[in-house]
């Protein structure tokens, strides 16, 4: 084996070995087929950048296909916003299609099985038949209503699509085996009545296929060559591959369903039913909320789809399912805001600083680097003047021999300015410091060129002028869930691991050149962190959310 076949993944293996036993590689077409029943979320996002990388890497089409068989879950809003999800990582569809596009030939199919022999109404409920269906280590019965006769099943049938019986007291079952090894293969149902308006196709039908019949006929139809899916799905690919057998032509690309393990991740959850439950009860905003694990919420956070998929890159694709760190995709977030993220100064908690020998009134233009990374992002000028805001952890009366920021008789530089030297401090009656008095060199501007301004100490301190500063809302975010596996305890509900201390509101003080700051725009509040541009921002509150802090703190934070 070459250093190119070990690079490969097992499912390119699975694709290099078809294209070596005669497959053509325009034959080759994916799909990436999501449920328009909630929002997209980070294992998603693996799954996209599985197919949708297998289409670059074999310059082969991609479908985005809509499972939208269950009017009673699925909307227009999931649609829209699983297509702006997907284009936002910066991938493009070859064609847009619906299980709903099909609903006609699946049901003109269903009666082909129907006269076939392979397929019959049964009458009994839900509950009859699930008993029936025996366990994985006794057989099952087969129905009272399997040996209906075929002209009977075409009428009921008919007459299911026709919207003249209540949902729950007919369904069509493939006539396969009652007593298989796989229960999947015991007679599984294909439709169900549904009265519910779909978000297509609205009150046209009445009865809904079910998603292993739809499934595997819609690669067909589409002539996807293969089909990969999560692991849970591998007990399914027998009656996959039965249904195929039923009407494929063998002069047609046969779709191949294959497995991948789905991805798990630390400190959140990713089930629709339970990211559904966190909206519904207003544990967040909505499943755009920043703390959310979906792709819009990661977005609203500041995330990039450039660490989104390294992320997805560095997960890779693998047999078993695992537990992955959250900590990875902030690391690989870091990488990229690193070298595109311009470069601020943004005051969280702010502390009165008064330089008490600069003249009064007087105000200068000192000039900043956008990005150290990037010497094409230039330089901007920033407003600075008598009274100024620090952070207020970065004044202390005494500190000891590793505190190098501000303290009583100690020197810092102001970045890209001036080095001062805290003098005094005023506090109010609670003992709490308001604000500090410091006396500054004015030989020691940064890049003045002067033997003082070279002079090195060893703390810098990031600043916005008072009388030039905006008031921006601040978001800062916590882990939403406590627990490293919230939902993988059997005798609590994840629930009860919400972390109720996930988001904190402050007001702070930013530089002026942000006054011009659009959603989604992204900057590092130096030596803070990154953070992007809320949505709720206006022309007269500019808000932002934190994105993630210059280094991991989580880790600690989890040893702790």
């Amino acid at each position: 084996m070459n250093e190119a076949e070990k690079s490969l993944n097992f499912i390119e293996h699975i694709i290099e070995d078809d294209l070596a036993n005669g497959f053509t590689k325009d034959q080759l077409r994916f799909r990436f087929p999501p449920e328009p029943n909630g929002y997209l979320h980070m294992g998603h996002a693996s799954s996209i950048c599985l197919n949708f990388g297998l289409g670059n890497r074999y310059n082969a089409p991609v479908n985005l296909r809509f499972d939208d068989t269950n009017p009673a879950k699925e909307e227009q809003e999931y649609v829209d916003a699983i297509k702006k999800d997907v284009s936002w990582l910066g991938f493009q569809w070859d064609k847009e299609c619906y299980a709903s596009d099909y609903f006609q030939q699946l049901y003109d199919w269903a009666v082909v099985l129907i006269k076939e022999g392979k397929a019959y109404v049964d009458s009994q409920t839900a509950e009859a038949i699930a008993t029936q269906k025996g366990t994985p280590t006794s057989v099952g019965i087969n129905s009272p209503f399997r040996d209906r006769a075929i002209t009977e099943n075409i009428r009921l049938f008919e007459e299911m699509k026709a919207g003249k019986h209540e949902s729950g007291t007919h369904v069509l079952r493939a006539k396969i085996d009652m007593s298989a090894p796989n229960m999947l293969m015991r007679d599984p149902i294909i439709y169900r009545i549904l009265h519910k308006t779909h978000h297509r196709t609205q009150n046209d039908w009445c009865i809904y296929p079910m998603y292993d019949w739809t499934h595997g006929e819609s690669d067909y139809l589409e002539q996807v060559s293969h089909s990969f899916c999560t692991l849970e799905f591998a007990m399914h690919r027998e009656l996959y591959d039965w249904f195929l057998d039923q009407l494929i032509d063998p002069s047609l690309v046969r779709p191949k369903q294959r497995e991948f393990a789905r991805r798990n991740f630390s400190h959140t959850v990713v089930s629709k039913r339970k990211l559904m439950q966190l909206v519904e009860q207003g544990v967040v905003s909505g499943w755009d909320d920043p703390r959310m694990p979906t792709i819009s919420g990661l977005r609203r956070r500041g995330y990039t789809p450039e660490s989104i998929v390294a992320f997805a890159k560095t997960i890779g694709i693998a047999k078993r399912e695992n537990v992955v760190d959250v900590s990875l995709l902030d690391f690989t977030l870091r990488e990229h805001l690193n070298r595109v993220a311009p470069r601020v100064m943004g005051v969280l908690n702010p502390l009165k600083l008064v330089i008490t020998n600069y003249p009064e009134g007087q105000e200068e233009l000192l000039v900043a680097e956008n990005n150290q990374e990037d010497e094409s992002a230039g330089t901007r000028e920033v407003p600075f003047s008598k009274h100024l805001f620090i952070e207020q952890e970065d004044f202390k009366e005494e500190g000891n021999r590793k505190f190098f920021r501000l303290k009583l008789g100690g020197e810092v530089r102001l970045k890209n300015g001036y080095i001062i030297k805290a003098e005094s401090c005023t506090k109010d009656p609670n003992g709490n410091i308001t604000e500090v008095q410091c006396t500054y060199d004015p030989l020691s501007k940064s890049g003045s060129g002067t033997e003082e301004s070279l002079r090195k100490v060893k703390g810098t301190l990031h600043w916005v002028s008072q009388k030039h500063a905006l008031k921006a809302k601040v978001r800062l975010y916590d882990r939403l869930f406590t627990d490293p596996t919230p939902d993988g305890h059997k005798d609590k509900d994840f629930m009860d691991f919400i972390n109720s201390n996930s988001l904190e509101e402050i007001t702070a003080y930013v530089e002026p050149s942000l006054a011009s700051a659009q959603e989604g725009d992204r900057f590092q509040f130096q030596r803070m962190g990154y953070f992007v541009v809320d949505k709720d921002s206006s022309s007269s509150q500019l808000v932002f959310n934190k994105t993630t802090g210059l280094r991991d703190t989580w880790s600690k934070l989890d040893a702790s």
